[in-house]
């Protein structure tokens, strides 16, 4: 290609830019936990009502998934993101219920669905993008930041919560507390909005859609031209690799195992549990720990800040120590956090009731509880929440990436959604209750089978994902091909 005299873009201003859509996610699905505390008792919800609005954004998500991948190969990763982040800001907006609407459960599910498809084409678009744009030596440390992104909108969320639960009696929070929290989502939604039209397209889809020229003065721009000259070369190649049908590349006997393990992989990474603690953490420390509701908000905090804390141990670490490496070690601590939480709940012995009519346990045995919780968030933020993103944006090739990346996402949000519907009904079954009214497992049944999926995400990692680091995306093909 002949020179070119661009002014060179700053990859990592770009990654913020992208990574904001995680932010977004991480806020979106973090408000969740807050308001529920309050609107579940201002529309006095059950706890299948509850669970079915806390995972209609789920749906919307997985809805969200299916069809971004088309659009995605349609329009590009820039322009889906810039109809997801509208999509932040009608549904940040309408869940609030504002004065003038009707207020019903019904309509709150409709826009909680939008927030949900935003949320979908975002966890989509924002990592491959950003895998798309990024040089192979720093892939992993910039594919982490939209789990850091994630990551610091859940800790936004739980502290804006925080503050404005506090400022409010039980009763102003239950009546229009929970309304100002999702409210609360328009600032970073319009500052996202903003900011995308400040960013190139992905080299990558331009590429794809037969513009070789703005291809190459976009990774001009941000490599510089050595090396935009090099992955020129190889992007063209991998994309005339095999013909250009990806319907028939989807299925094919080389690529078809490769989206089988990147969908279970994807899929597993619910089954730990994650979005359990995050979305229903408040029913966690009022039910099962004895916490008072004063504590409440403030544990989340707590978690919010493990959670980004060792989501930097993962930045750091993901592109020397490697991706299996950092799965297997966090699969073995989100183990060990969840047993010591389930078998100190089993053993406890729950003889009273506190004011509010709910159990207690010692203080000693809440303590090793909530470290057990703590343990889990801190395990998963530095393996399977970043590390998974990174797999998922760099081990499909080039023809087929928003198609398959679209398949494993949606696969993730069905059993996300499967796990944040079925949470509460496993917490209030009867099994599940306390020995003294009968019940068998002490609260402690959803933590000892988030264990045994924990123990089969370790041996599947072991056996089936290589490592990937320092590999370009075409050179990746290959390997995964073998």
């Amino acid at each position: 290609m002949s020179n070119t005299s661009n002014k060179r873009i700053n990859i990592y201003f770009i990654t913020i830019v992208i990574t904001l859509g995680g932010l977004l996610f991480g806020y979106d699905t973090g408000v969740i936990n807050g308001t529920q505390f309050y609107f579940s008792k201002y529309f006095e919800l059950t706890g299948a009502l509850k669970g079915f609005i806390v995972s209609s954004a789920l749906l919307g998500a997985l809805a969200g998934t299916a069809f971004s991948g088309i659009l995605s190969k349609s329009i590009g990763r820039k322009n889906s993101l810039i109809i997801a982040a509208v999509l932040f800001a009608i549904s940040a907006w309408g869940s609030g219920l504002p004065s003038f609407l009707p207020e019903s459960i019904s309509l709150m599910v409709f826009f909680r669905i939008l927030g949900g498809i935003a949320i979908g084409m975002a966890s989509m678009n924002a990592p491959m993008y950003i895998a798309e744009i990024a040089p192979a030596a720093k892939r992993g440390n910039l594919v982490t930041f939209y789990q850091l992104a994630i990551v610091i909108g859940f800790f936004v969320v739980f502290l804006v919560t925080y503050f404005i639960g506090n400022g409010m009696t039980e009763s102003e929070n239950i009546s229009t507390g929970w309304r100002y929290m999702f409210w609360s989502e328009l600032i970073p939604a319009g500052l996202f909005l903003s900011l995308l039209f400040l960013v190139p397209k992905s080299p990558r889809w331009l590429m794809m859609k037969g513009n070789e020229k703005e291809a190459y003065t976009v990774l001009t721009k941000i490599h510089g031209e050595e090396l935009a000259d090099k992955e020129f070369v190889e992007i063209r190649k991998s994309i005339q690799k095999k013909g250009n049908s990806e319907k028939e590349s989807i299925f094919s006997k080389s690529l078809l195992p490769i989206i089988i393990i990147g969908t279970i992989l994807s899929v597993l990474q619910q089954f730990t549990g994650i979005n359990a603690v995050l979305y229903y953490g408040a029913d966690i420390f009022e039910q099962a720990l004895g916490f008072g509701k004063k504590d409440i908000l403030l544990q989340q905090i707590l978690l919010a800040t493990v959670n980004l804390i060792f989501t930097f141990i993962a930045m750091f670490t993901v592109d020397k120590l490697g991706r299996k490496p950092l799965l297997i070690i966090g699969g073995f601590g989100m183990l060990i956090g969840f047993l010591m939480m389930g078998f100190t709940l089993y053993l406890s012995d729950y003889s009273q009731l506190n004011s509010a009519g709910l159990p207690t346990i010692s203080s000693s045995e809440g303590i090793i509880s909530l470290i057990g919780i703590l343990i889990f968030i801190g395990s998963f933020a530095m393996s399977m929440g970043p590390v998974v993103w990174v797999i998922l944006s760099e081990i499909f090739p080039n023809r087929v990436r928003s198609i398959a990346m679209s398949i494993a996402v949606a696969g993730q949000w069905l059993a996300n959604y499967f796990v944040s519907q079925s949470f509460p009904m496993i917490v209030e079954s009867d099994v599940n209750k306390l020995q003294m009214e009968g019940g068998v497992w002490n609260n402690a049944l959803p933590y000892f089978l988030f264990s045994g999926f924990i123990v089969l995400i370790i041996l599947f990692v072991w056996k089936f994902i290589p490592e990937t680091k320092g590999k370009t995306l075409e050179e990746m093909e290959t390997l995964f091909e073998k």
